[in-house]
């Protein structure tokens, strides 16, 4: 493991002020810059949460004011906040999670379905159109999808799961359409990596390596994977519901890391350039 270095967090930026551009409702959660500048959000519908000595934690059960899961698009020139879709052909979408934009123009995203008391929802992967013309489904039946992200030549998508730890990688024939890899892979995928002892996979991003920084709760760091499979480094976070990365700043060296547990948005130096996304 790596320890963390120069780490900077609080309630709010180091300069300037926190605003709210639109009041979405439900529960947004992954976004992500389109090509033509819109905000495209992953809305899962509304989390439950509990207090665990200090610490936010989710909690399994339906949120009483939940209606559906849906993909909406925000305008931030016009402030126009729009549904693009709430279903896959029959199936409705349950709680989309997290998104990623290829170079042709259209977006990965996952669902991650909904957690009862007694029991869960399958999750999936999904392709669509940044216009609302088109939605597909990638793969299916996955296990609490998470994180997602494309590799530096968008011939992966990556997608982490949460509940068991486990790294798959989706090898594009075209986009939207991946290769099935044979039993026993449950859903198509290909096993990339599976973590040891208890520790749950969150959001992600990749660098420009190609390496997947995902997000790990429990443990409390950000496990960097080879796309061969080997567990790069841990790098240590202040906060045991750590649960997304992104990279930004002119060399993209800079990392921001989001801390559930205590509310806090954390500032470190990356040792490697992150890969910047198609439209950011």
């Amino acid at each position: 493991m790596t320890a963390l270095v120069g780490f900077v967090a609080g309630g709010l930026p180091l300069t300037g002020s926190v605003s709210v551009v639109a009041e979405t409702g439900g529960g947004p959660n992954g976004l992500a810059v389109g090509p033509d500048g819109a905000f495209y959000i992953c809305n899962n519908g509304g989390f439950l949460f509990r207090t665990v000595a200090g610490l936010n934690r989710t909690r399994p059960g339906i949120h009483p004011g939940y209606t559906s899961g849906r993909i909406e698009r925000f305008d931030p020139r016009t402030g126009t906040l729009t549904t693009l879709y709430e279903r896959c052909g029959d199936q409705p979408l349950c709680g989309p999670n997290d998104i990623v934009f290829d170079h042709e123009g259209g977006f990965y995203f996952t669902d991650f379905g909904k957690n009862r008391l007694r029991d869960r929802d399958h999750a999936g992967l999904y392709y669509a159109r940044a216009d609302g013309s088109m939605i597909v489904e990638v793969a299916y039946p996955l296990t609490t999808a998470n994180g997602v992200g494309l590799s530096p030549d968008d011939r992966v998508v990556y997608v982490a799961e949460t509940e068991t730890a486990r790294l798959w990688a989706f090898d594009l024939e075209e986009p939207g359409r991946a290769r099935k890899h044979p039993y026993p892979s449950p859903h198509g995928g290909r096993l990339v990596c599976g973590l040891p002892g208890y520790q749950r996979f969150d959001s992600l991003a990749v660098d420009a390596a190609g390496n997947i920084c995902v997000a790990t709760l429990v443990t409390g760091c950000i496990t960097v994977v080879a796309p061969t499979g080997e567990v790069v480094r841990q790098v240590m976070v202040p906060d045991g519901m750590v649960t997304n990365i992104c990279f930004g700043g002119a060399d993209m060296k800079t990392a921001y890391v989001t801390m559930s547990g205590t509310g806090r948005l954390g500032v470190l130096s990356w040792p490697e350039p992150g890969l910047r996304l198609a439209y950011s």
